[in-house]
């Protein structure tokens, strides 16, 4: 992630405007706007494939499923970014237009750019919000699943994945096969991007 020149000390209205005058996505950090790293085939696959999964199992749930071009507000920090796939099923979220602000559970794809900011600040910054049961995290390069689930305020349950397993997005009741994710993808383990 890169901090965009001339686009510092922004307040969030400030930043709303500008990104609808662009072509790409930018995230926003309490006044700094930074640019999202893009993605490849295979990561494009495996939102798709776990953003499709999701959808269909919330559809009858009163949950709503979210791709990569959705926000999401953190309001303690004055932060918005787009996670590669949310869910919330809460009626707060329900007729938002511009971000989303209570997700039950968000899931970000690992590249190998972002991989450490992915599992570091940024989950920092989901941790605020209070209505995050779970964070996901998906290999790029490898099949792999991570599962932090919150236990209490500050306590985060820790489970691994990888090939050939099954795990549980306990706040949604959706069981999915490790493999799943990764239908029609090829991985490429030294590739970065």
């Amino acid at each position: 992630m890169i901090a965009v020149r001339g686009c510092q000390d922004l307040t969030p209205d400030a930043y709303f405007v500008w990104e609808a005058q662009q072509s790409e996505r930018y995230e926003y950090f309490g006044g700094a706007v930074l640019t999202m790293a893009g993605g490849n085939l295979s990561h494009g696959r495996i939102g798709l494939n776990l953003a499709s999964r999701l959808n269909a199992h919330t559809h009858d749930r009163g949950c709503i499923t979210f791709n990569s071009d959705c926000k999401v507000r953190i309001a303690e920090s004055g932060s918005f970014t787009y996670p590669n796939v949310s869910v919330s099923c809460g009626d707060r979220d329900r007729s938002a237009q511009q971000f989303i602000q209570f997700p039950c559970v968000i899931i970000e794809i690992l590249s190998p750019s972002t991989e450490a900011y992915d599992r570091g600040g940024k989950f920092r910054l989901y941790r605020k919000l209070p209505s995050l049961q779970e964070f996901v995290v998906v290999g790029s390069t490898v099949k792999s699943v991570e599962i932090f689930r919150r236990k209490e305020p500050e306590c985060w349950e820790f489970m691994s994945y990888g090939e050939d397993e099954s795990f549980t997005i306990a706040s949604i009741g959706l069981a999915i096969a490790v493999n799943e994710l990764y239908e029609n993808v090829t991985l490429d383990p030294g590739e970065i991007y």
